[in-house]
C-alpha cells in the first residue's frame, strides 16, 4: 500500500532479506530441474494452475495462459523457490525457464491467436538502468519477428523506496537490518553487506501483434540469438489472444483532425487537450484511433468521455520528465497520464475512459510523484478495457469521490499498486481487472483521514505483487471483497489483507471476504521472521472492531498459514481483533497452520475444511501473556469442520503457541473430492 503518491513507511525500519542476492547473470541453482522432456500439447492454467480449481474465480480474460515449466525447451527449469530476491520467488507459480543464447522454449497454441504477451527476465546493466535484448519468435518455424526485451523498468535494490543503482551503499543505515540482527550506522565495526543488496523485481513484459491470425496446434517458438547482449533470458510465460480489429467510434471527434500525431514523434498533448474541449462543447466522444500518442504530461479531463480502438491498437505513450521545480504537491517529475482535477477544487465527474494502452516510463520509486497512469479525483465515472503499463500506479484516486467503475483493465509492471482508492472513495466498483508484477499492494483500499465506503472488490486476478498484497483493506465501512483470485505474493504481505495501519479510519459496519481464493501466498514476514497468513488480519493502530465474515474463501497451498490474526506487539494490550466469522472455507494445503492467533480476540469456524496442514491446525498465542487459564484468543466450533484441523483440545482457547514451526511442504493443490 503506498504513500498518497507512493508507499507510506509505517513498518518498522526497513524491508528485510532472506536468501541470496542474485548477480548478473547466475549460474544454474542446485537443485534447479533438467530440460523438459517433448511436450504434446498445450498446459493451459490460470494463475499457475489448472483452470479447474479456480473456475468463477478472478478475472474472465481473452487471453490463455502458459507457464513456460510447462513448455517444450532446451533450458533449465529454474525454481520452485518462494525465498525472496530470487527469479523463482517472483516466477508466476514460483518457477520458470533459464535460457541461454540458442536456447529455445516451444508453447502450442491452444486456441487460435494473432497476439501475444513475453514475460520475462533478463540481466541488469553492471552499473544498473537495464540493457535491451532480442528475443525471436516463430510460428511453426516461419513469420519470424523479433522482439525486443528490455530490463530497464526492472531491477530494483536495497531498502525502500529502492534505486536502480545495484552499487549503492545502504539507503538508511540508521534502519535496523536482519542481515546484520543490528543498526548499521550504531555498529562497530560496520556490518559488510554483499552488493547488489536485496535485488527484487526482475520480470517485465512485453506484447507483441503477430500480423496474422494463427490456427490452435501451431507451435509458438522464443529463440535467444546466438549473439544476444543477454547472458541469460529467463522466460515466465506466455499469453496468446485473439485481438478484435481496431473499434471505430461513430460520431467521435478524431484526435487526428485536432492535429495529433499517430507515429508517436511529435507531442500529442495539446491536440488531444483541444479534442477533449470540443468534446465537452459539442456533448460528443473523443476517439483516439490506432496509433501511438506522444503525451508527456497529465491530461485533465472532465465530463468527457475517451475512446480509443482497443488496448492493443491505441497507445498513450510518454517518457518521464523532470520538471524545473517541485510541483506544489512535491512531484519532481511528470508523465503520461488522464487526471481529474483534484478533490479540493470540486474534483471531475462523468468521466468515461476506455479502449486504449498508457505506456509510461517510470524506473524508479520517488514517492511524492504523480506519475500515475490515471489519477485525481473522478466521481460517477467509468474506467473500462484499458492497458496500463510502466507507470508508478496504474489507477490512483484521491477522493473524497463516489462512484467510480473501474473494469475489465489489464495493469502490469507497476513500481507501486496497480491501483489505490484513497481518502473518502465511495460506492465504488473494481471488477475484472487482471493484474500482475506490481511493486506494492495490488489492489489497495486506503482510508487515510476520510472513511472509503461501500465498496466492492470483486473477480479481480492479482498475480506476482513482488512487494505488500494482493488485496490490502485499510480501515473504511462496508467493503466486500468477493470472488477474486490472489497468487505468490513475495515479501511483506500475503494476498489478502486487512490492515488498521497507515493511519487509516478504523473498520465500521461489515468487512466481507466471499468466495476468494488464494494460492502460494502466507509469506514469510522478513521483519518479524514468522509466517503470515494466506489472509492477513493486523491490528496495528487500532483494533478491527467490525462486521467480520469470512465466507466460501479457499487457500491453496499457503506457504505458511492460511489465515493469521496478529496485533503489533508493543500495542498488543491496547488493540484486538475481537470477532471473525468463518464459515464454508477450503484449505489445500498449508505450511504450518490453518489458523495463527497472535493477538486477542475470538473466532468462529463453521464447514472449514482443511488438507495437508503441516503443524498444528491452530497455532494459538492470544496476546503473549500466557496466562493459566489459556489463550486471550478464542475458538468456537460451529459444527461441520473436517481435516481434523479443530480438534476438541484446541477449544476453547488452548495456548499451542510455536512462534517459527518448521514448514512441511504441502502437495499441490487437487480437486476436492
Amino acid at each position: 500500500m503506498a504513500h498518497p503518491y507512493g508507499r507510506a513507511t509505517a513498518l518498522a525500519a526497513a524491508l528485510l532479506a532472506l536468501g541470496t542476492a542474485l548477480t548478473a547473470a547466475p549460474a544454474a541453482r542446485a537443485g534447479a530441474a533438467p530440460a523438459r522432456p517433448a511436450v504434446t500439447g498445450p498446459v493451459v492454467t490460470r494463475a499457475g494452475l489448472d483452470p479447474a480449481l479456480v473456475s468463477g474465480r478472478g478475472a474472465a480474460v481473452a487471453f490463455d495462459e502458459q507457464e513456460a515449466e510447462n513448455a517444450r525447451t532446451d533450458g533449465t527449469v529454474i525454481g520452485p523457490g518462494r525465498t525472496p530476491y530470487t527469479l523463482p520467488s517472483e516466477a508466476s507459480g514460483r518457477k520458470a525457464v533459464r535460457l541461454l543464447p540458442g536456447q529455445y522454449v516451444e508453447f502450442t497454441l491452444p486456441r487460435a491467436a494473432n497476439a501475444l504477451t513475453v514475460r520475462s527476465s533478463i540481466p541488469d546493466a553492471p552499473g544498473g538502468g537495464g540493457v535491451t535484448a532480442p528475443l525471436d519468435v516463430t510460428v511453426d518455424g516461419r513469420h519470424r519477428r523479433t522482439m525486443t526485451l528490455t530490463s530497464q523498468y526492472s531491477w530494483l535494490y536495497n531498502q525502500y523506496p529502492f534505486t536502480d543503482d545495484p552499487g549503492a551503499d545502504l539507503l538508511h543505515p540508521d534502519w535496523w537490518l536482519t542481515e546484520c540482527s543490528c543498526v548499521p550506522a550504531g555498529t562497530t565495526p560496520a556490518p559488510i553487506l554483499d552488493k547488489p543488496f536485496r535485488p527484487a523485481h526482475f520480470y517485465d513484459e512485453q506484447r507483441l501483434l503477430l500480423g496474422t491470425t494463427h490456427r490452435a496446434g501451431e507451435k509458438v517458438r522464443l529463440t535467444v540469438p546466438a549473439g544476444s547482449p543477454a547472458a541469460w533470458t529467463v522466460i515466465d510465460l506466455l499469453d496468446t489472444e485473439l485481438v478484435a480489429a481496431p473499434h471505430a467510434e461513430r460520431g467521435g471527434i478524431d484526435v487526428r483532425a485536432l492535429g495529433a500525431d499517430p507515429t508517436g514523434r511529435r507531442d500529442a498533448a495539446p491536440a488531444i487537450e483541444r479534442a477533449v474541449a470540443l468534446a465537452r462543447r459539442t456533448d460528443r466522444p473523443v476517439y483516439l484511433p490506432p496509433g501511438t500518442f506522444r503525451v508527456d504530461r497529465h491530461i485533465v479531463v472532465d465530463d468527457v468521455t475517451i475512446v480509443g480502438a482497443g488496448n492493443w491498437h491505441t497507445v498513450l505513450k510518454g517518457r518521464q520528465v523532470t520538471l524545473a521545480e517541485p510541483a506544489p504537491d512535491g512531484s519532481r517529475h511528470t508523465g503520461v497520464g488522464l487526471y481529474g482535477r483534484p478533490a479540493a477544487e470540486g474534483g471531475s465527474r462523468n468521466v468515461h475512459l476506455s479502449g486504449f494502452a498508457v505506456e509510461g516510463d517510470v524506473r524508479e520509486r520517488i514517492d511524492t510523484d504523480q506519475v500515475n497512469a490515471i489519477g485525481g479525483a473522478m466521481s460517477d465515472s467509468t474506467i473500462r478495457g484499458l492497458y496500463l503499463h510502466h507507470t508508478k500506479v496504474g489507477l490512483w484516486f484521491d477522493g473524497p469521490l463516489r462512484n467510480v467503475r473501474i473494469t475489465d483493465n489489464v495493469i502490469t509492471d507497476q513500481i507501486a499498486d496497480a491501483l489505490n482508492l484513497h481518502t473518502g472513495v465511495t460506492d465504488s466498483l473494481v471488477r475484472n481487472n487482471f493484474i500482475r508484477n506490481t511493486g506494492d499492494d495490488g489492489i489497495a483500499l486506503w482510508s487515510e483521514k476520510t472513511a472509503d465506503a461501500r465498496n466492492t472488490v470483486a473477480r479481480n486476478t492479482v498475480q506476482s505483487p513482488t512487494l505488500a498484497n494482493g488485496i490490502a483493506v485499510y480501515g473504511g465501512a462496508d467493503t466486500t471483497v468477493s470472488g477474486n483470485l490472489v497468487a505468490d505474493p513475495v515479501r511483506e504481505g500475503s494476498g489478502l489483507h486487512a490492515g488498521a495501519r497507515f493511519g487509516a479510519e478504523p473498520f465500521t459496519g461489515t468487512l466481507r471476504f466471499t468466495g476468494n481464493t488464494t494460492v502460494r501466498a502466507g509469506t514469510l514476514d522478513l521483519n518479524w521472521k514468522i509466517g503470515l497468513g494466506a489472509l492477513w488480519f493486523y491490528a496495528l493502530d487500532g483494533s478491527i472492531d467490525a462486521d467480520v465474515r469470512v465466507t466460501g474463501d479457499h487457500y491453496l497451498d499457503s506457504t505458511h498459514n492460511a489465515v493469521m490474526l496478529v496485533s503489533e506487539y508493543g500495542v498488543k494490550d491496547r488493540y484486538d481483533i475481537p470477532a471473525v466469522h468463518f464459515k464454508d472455507i477450503r484449505v489445500d494445503g498449508a505450511g504450518n497452520s490453518v489458523l495463527s492467533a497472535r493477538t486477542k480476540g475470538s473466532a468462529t469456524f463453521e464447514n472449514v475444511d482443511a488438507r495437508n496442514v503441516g503443524a498444528v491446525g491452530v497455532n494459538n498465542c492470544g496476546s503473549f501473556h500466557f496466562p493459566a487459564t489459556g489463550s486471550e484468543f478464542a475458538l468456537a466450533d460451529l459444527g461441520g469442520n473436517d481435516g481434523g484441523w479443530l480438534a476438541p483440545w484446541l477449544l476453547p482457547n488452548t495456548l499451542t503457541c510455536d512462534d517459527r514451526p518448521p514448514v512441511v511442504v504441502p502437495p499441490a493443490p487437487a480437486p476436492w473430492s
